[in-house]
């Protein structure tokens, strides 16, 4: 019931989740990142405890290709579970479970991994992959450029309500995490009017938290 990608940026070691489903709220359930770490999306029927565990593998050295063979080894029903993980080096590995959900499919490439189910068609991810590959600029701009080309391409094979946005950074917690939980409309493009809001601010919300002494004013009603 969802169509996502984990991403790396290559010039700045950023790491992104980007996903769209039918499921409400998806966003919550599966996408997980680590700054320095890597980027995991778990989704199909998903287990949210596959998203640390998998980070936890790849904090202790794994690499992605690495981390789905232990995952596969050791996690409860992966037969049921769709994995896409990208690591700290670009490396990127999925594991497609034999009982994922109608039509499914994943592509990868260095830094960029895709996947999806019950998906109108299978170039669906590749769609995906082709679109991340070809975008500029900002990583949270190229995560939604690339599932903009998805749901182009197809997406899902009835419509999406959910959509999602995760960056980690250079921080403990993620930098981004935008979500549209339900929605009747285009999640993605509600996530996407999100981040044109949020990008310009991201950095300020960065040094309130690192120092709070430094940071620039919000800006708002009685913040004189």
């Amino acid at each position: 019931m969802t169509f996502s990608l984990v991403a790396r940026c290559a010039d700045t070691g950023m790491f992104g989740v980007a996903i769209s489903s039918s499921s409400p709220a998806v966003a919550a359930r599966c996408s997980h990142s680590r700054a320095g770490v890597g980027a995991i999306a778990s989704q199909n029927i998903t287990d949210p405890t596959l998203g640390p565990k998998g980070l936890d593998l790849l904090a202790g050295g794994m690499s992605a290709g690495d981390a789905i063979a232990s995952l596969r080894e050791t996690a409860n029903h992966m037969d049921y579970r769709q994995v896409l993980i990208v690591d700290a080096k670009g490396g990127t590995a999925i594991h497609s479970g034999c009982q994922a959900l109608g039509t499914w499919s994943e592509a990868q490439a260095r830094n960029v991994a895709s996947g999806g189910n019950l998906l109108a068609t299978e170039t669906v991810p590749q769609a995906i992959v082709d679109g991340f590959l070809a975008s500029s600029g900002h990583l949270g701009d190229r995560l939604i450029a690339a599932l903009r080309a998805g749901l182009s391409a197809g997406g899902e094979a009835g419509p999406v309500h959910s959509a999602g946005l995760m960056i980690a950074g250079n921080v403990p917690w993620p930098i981004a995490d935008l979500r549209c939980d339900w929605s009747e409309d285009c999640p993605i493009e509600n996530i996407a009017a999100a981040w044109e809001i949020y990008k310009p601010q991201l950095d300020a919300y960065i040094q309130r938290a690192i120092d709070p002494r430094e940071a620039p004013g919000y800006g708002v009603p009685g913040d004189e």
